[in-house]
Parts: structure tokens; C-alpha cells; sequence
């Protein structure tokens, strides 16, 4: 096998995406991080080596004051400490702040609310899509990769292929999905991806989350449902059925227990067996 000649670029910016690829960053990450780089360098209107500690924060506050979350002002910082510190070896970034995080509840669906928007979807590939998102916890980007492979039906499982985090796990396959399932065995190869469309093209994330939000409307949800809405009622749904939140964490491939923590906010497994003042007088 021939091996192109490797020549590092000159360009800042390509040497930095050239170095992101190295480090094995998603392809979502390298696109995100280098947006922020070049609207960084336009802001400024400097190039990389003459940006200062301050052009950051300016920038940074400019983020803020067009109104952009916490979120993202620290996708934005990650992009712009990578860059500035760990490829041009610049020192200021050590005395700027990081965005404080927002403290924001997740938004769950009652599991009433679940059933009906399952039940008004018709479509059979629409309606799997929906159980297999509330069923088995599964980010969008997770459902569209899914192959015929990784569904184990001895053992009950859907092995998650690398990740967040670069990280393969195991969740549970739903036993009302297996028959569905099976019947997708016999029409695919192993290597198909389970849900696609024309051409044999695997789904899209924006058609997944078209499927969900029409299906929410047709069950006159009043809430702003999201795929990630699923996920978020998927675990707190486990919660409040009694299964230890170490278990919920494995399941949603949380590397952190503290976010997985975030659902025992908005279970009501405890104001369940709690009468408000107004019941009793």
C-alpha cells in the first residue's frame, strides 16, 4: 500500500483540524471547534499569533451578549484553549473564566404521554424509531448508526458502537420491539444499517427528529419534544420504577454519575407519597 507523502500545513487553523483528527475528536467536534476558530480570528481581525488574551474574552462576551447558553460559550472556550494553548502555546488562557453553567430540568414526558404519541404514529418504521428512542435510552446520532449487527436478541441487548467519548456500551433491547426486529433480520445483511431510506441511505438525524416532533404533534403534546425528550423520559421513567441510578448511568453511557443524577430532580417517586397542604385542609 502506498503512503502519501505527509506535509504539515502552514495554515494555523488546518494544522489545528490536522491535529483534532489525530486526537481522534468526532467529526461533529472538529467542525464545531474550527467554526469557533475562524469566528474568533474574523472578531479580532488579527491573525492567530497576534490575538491576545483580551480579543478572547471580547469575543467571548460578544457570545454572551448575543445571547448564546452556557453551553455553548463553553464549546467555544474548549475550541479556543485547544487552539491558542495546546497547539500555539500561548499562556493567557490560564486567567479566563469558564461560562457558569445553566441549572436547567429536563423536559419529561408522562408515561400516558409516551403511549399516545407511539400510538398515533402509523408508520411501523416511525413508530420503532420512537419505542427504540424511549425504550432504550439511545441518543439520535446512536439510533442512525444502529446496524443489524449490534442487536443481540439472546441476550436481550443493543450494543452502542463507539459513542460519546469514543466508548461502545450495551443497553436494553425493549421485548415488544424483538419480533419487528427479527423480521428486519430477514430482509438485511448484518452489515445494513437498521433504519434507512431511499436508496438504502441510513436515516438522518434531522429525519429523526421530524419523525418525533410530528408524532408529538399528533398527540397534541404540549411540551417542546425532542428525540433527547425520549432519552430524558427513558431514564427517569426507570427511576421512578426503582432501578438503581448506577444501572441508569451504564445504560445511558454517562461517564459521570452527577448527570445522570440530574433525573432524580424531576422524578416523583418522593411528592407521589407527599399530600399538598391544599388535599388535606
Amino acid at each position: 500500500m502506498k503512503i502519501p507523502n505527509y506535509r504539515p500545513s502552514r495554515d494555523p487553523v488546518k494544522l489545528f483540524v490536522q491535529e483534532m483528527k489525530i486526537r481522534k475528536y468526532s467529526n461533529s467536534t472538529v467542525k464545531n471547534y474550527t467554526h469557533y476558530i475562524n469566528e474568533c480570528l474574523r472578531f479580532a481581525n488579527k491573525s492567530a499569533k497576534e490575538v491576545t488574551g483580551q480579543d478572547i474574552r471580547d469575543y467571548l462576551e460578544w457570545l454572551a451578549d448575543e445571547g448564546k447558553s452556557s453551553s455553548t460559550l463553553n464549546i467555544a472556550y474548549s475550541a479556543l484553549q485547544l487552539y491558542f494553548s495546546s497547539i500555539l502555546k500561548r499562556k493567557f488562557f490560564y486567567k479566563l473564566p469558564r461560562a457558569k453553567k445553566e441549572k436547567r430540568l429536563p423536559v419529561v414526558l408522562s408515561k400516558a404521554e409516551v403511549l399516545d404519541i407511539i400510538n398515533k404514529t402509523k408508520n411501523i418504521k416511525h413508530r420503532c424509531v420512537l419505542e427504540l428512542l424511549y425504550g432504550s435510552g439511545l441518543r439520535v446520532k446512536e439510533l442512525v448508526k444502529l446496524r443489524m449487527r449490534d442487536i443481540d436478541f439472546d441476550r436481550g441487548q443493543i450494543l452502542v458502537v463507539q459513542s460519546k467519548g469514543a466508548k461502545d456500551r450495551y443497553t436494553m433491547l425493549p421485548g415488544k420491539l424483538v419480533e419487528v426486529l427479527k423480521h428486519q433480520q430477514r430482509l438485511k445483511q448484518l452489515n445494513d444499517f437498521l433504519f434507512t431510506g431511499r436508496l438504502n441511505n441510513r436515516l438522518t438525524t434531522g429525519t429523526i427528529r421530524k419523525v418525533v416532533f410530528q408524532a408529538a404533534e399528533r398527540a397534541c403534546i404540549g411540551k417542546n419534544v425532542t428525540p433527547h425528550t425520549l432519552r430524558h423520559s427513558f431514564a427517569t421513567h426507570l427511576l421512578e420504577g426503582g432501578t438503581d441510578i448506577r444501572y441508569i448511568q451504564e445504560l445511558l453511557g454517562h461517564a459521570k454519575l452527577e448527570t445522570t443524577q440530574i433525573y432524580t430532580h424531576v422524578a416523583n417517586t418522593a411528592l407521589r407519597s407527599i399530600d399538598s397542604p391544599l388535599d388535606v385542609i
